[in-house]
């Protein structure tokens, strides 16, 4: 069962060794609605045997097939034919994210569409990364550095944004030359059908990309299996600290991109409109379901309650819809338990500070998970909404003495991925920048490229994705020392 705009031709069976099977277990995963509280779609929930399945053809994929030896810019052609058969199923991924998390219908192509288009970049490192290289040497006449493929790769996408951060970890591992098991979140499994799909239509070898939807239990299998070389996770720091620790235990490689609690600094030299209209619009992107959302905003204390009668007003003017509207600004969160978690908080930031608006359910939306923007004022950073990831539309004003002030509470977090400046001074934006302990930062709003690194400091991850440095942790070095110089260098 799946919509009736998205065609998944076995949503009952995994993709395992190039080709679609049967479970060895009876278990469904139903996706809810967000905007209905209907259950729209349903998949095999797979089980651990399956996960050993899955692991077992990657792994005779990558020691006995052709795919880790392949030249890699043969390997990137096929991930260019895989790219442009996600390309033709567009309006379909858009639906699937829509319908899954509740994603604003008008923003799913933009989405999808960019995401696509990182996949194809991600494609042509195969023909500019040198995987081979001579070098210099004291000791021998000719040395060589060699970058391999890490080998098996189990991919583990969050339901925020399943497709984007999918498909660039299988891109990556792919042209690296791994294989790979794509275990997408059970709230969010249809991009991941479509992307086997799409491998099996572009005659991706088989085994070099497999696919086994599955809850919790299975999927602490799959990270425990010692077939597994590497881990690639993006979700929350909880469950990412599991995985370092069970890959700690068996030195097998991670990357990791978790939580945050990103801080934008407001300086003196901005408008108080304007910054009220960044800060009360981005936490409405996505339902505020952005790890690098600036969900903190630090104020100069002789201008906070200015600012926050701004974003007040903001956020009373956001239209708040069903996602398939097409003037709907915010629309639900993903699922039951995100929507409980946020008025846990909401109810926790009464105590503790003041709310300004929102906080409640909109009283025209009698069905589905909406609640409106939230403001809370004079926020304390050392309490719990100013230091735990809530992962909604609730932003935190938190006043400062001075611009040390203002860094020293940015600063003071157990997260560290993303950070902003409002200003017009961009010498300014720099220098902060350089101070904020967070690996992205960026001048006047919630900047991203994922052309080029994304990843955290401290309790937000280990490694980066995105651009030349996405690659790196998909590749081993190796160092050849000879007596002489072989052909082709």
């Amino acid at each position: 069962m799946v919509p009736d705009n998205i065609h998944i031709a076995h949503p009952d069976k995994l993709f395992i060794g190039g080709a679609w099977v049967e479970s060895t277990g009876h278990g469904v995963i139903e996706i809810v609605s967000p905007n209905s509280e209907e259950v729209i779609a349903r998949v095999v929930d797979g089980t651990e045997a399956d996960m050993d399945r899955a692991v077992a053809a990657a792994r005779k994929a990558f020691d006995d097939g052709p795919w880790s030896t392949m030249a890699p810019p043969d390997r990137g052609a096929i991930v260019r034919r895989m790219g442009e058969e996600l390309g033709k199923r567009a309006p379909e991924l858009a639906a699937a994210w829509t319908a899954q998390v509740g994603g604003l219908a008008s923003f799913a192509p933009i989405m999808t569409g960019g995401a696509t288009m990182t996949m194809m970049a991600i494609a042509g490192y195969a023909d500019s990364f040198p995987f081979v290289e001579k070098r210099p040497s004291s000791q021998v006449h000719t040395a060589i550095v060699a970058q391999e493929p890490a080998g098996v790769v189990a991919a583990i996408a969050p339901w925020n944004a399943p497709y984007g951060i999918m498909s660039a970890k299988v891109a990556y591992a792919m042209v690296a030359g791994c294989t790979v098991i794509m275990k997408p979140s059970p709230e969010t499994p249809l991009e991941a059908y479509i992307m086997a799909e799409a491998a099996e239509a572009a005659g991706v070898p088989a085994g070099v990309v497999n696919l086994v939807a599955a809850g919790r239990d299975a999927s602490d299998h799959l990270v425990r299996n010692p077939g597994i070389d590497k881990v690639t996770f993006t979700g929350s720091t909880l469950a990412g600290k599991r995985i370092g620790e069970v890959c700690a235990g068996r030195v097998a490689r991670c990357t990791l991109e978790l939580g945050g609690k990103s801080a934008a600094i407001v300086r003196d030299d901005f408008p108080i409109e304007v910054a009220a209209a960044i800060l009360g619009n981005t936490i409405t992107i996505m339902s505020g379901q952005v790890c690098a959302m600036l969900s903190r905003a630090i104020v100069p204390r002789h201008r906070h309650d200015e600012l926050a009668d701004a974003i007040a007003k903001v956020m009373q003017g956001i239209r708040i819809g069903h996602s398939d509207a097409p003037d709907t600004q915010l629309g639900p969160v993903a699922m039951k338990r995100q929507l409980e978690r946020v008025e846990e908080y909401v109810a926790l930031g009464r105590t503790t500070a003041d709310l300004v608006t929102g906080g409640n359910r909109p009283a025209h939306m009698n069905k589905g998970y909406f609640i409106e923007p939230t403001l809370f004022a004079n926020v304390d950073n050392k309490s719990r909404i100013a230091q735990e990831e809530i992962f909604g539309p609730v932003l935190c004003l938190i006043p400062a003495d001075d611009e040390e002030d203002a860094i020293r509470i940015a600063n003071d977090s157990a997260f560290g991925l993303n950070g902003s400046v409002l200003t017009n001074d961009a010498n300014a934006a720099y220098r902060i920048g350089r101070r904020i302990r967070a690996g992205g930062f960026g001048q006047n709003g919630m900047k991203l490229e994922f052309g080029l690194p994304f990843g955290g400091f401290k309790q937000s991850g280990i490694g980066r994705e995105g651009g030349v440095e996405g690659l790196h942790p998909y590749l081993e070095s190796k160092t050849i020392l000879l007596d002489a110089t072989p052909a082709g260098f």
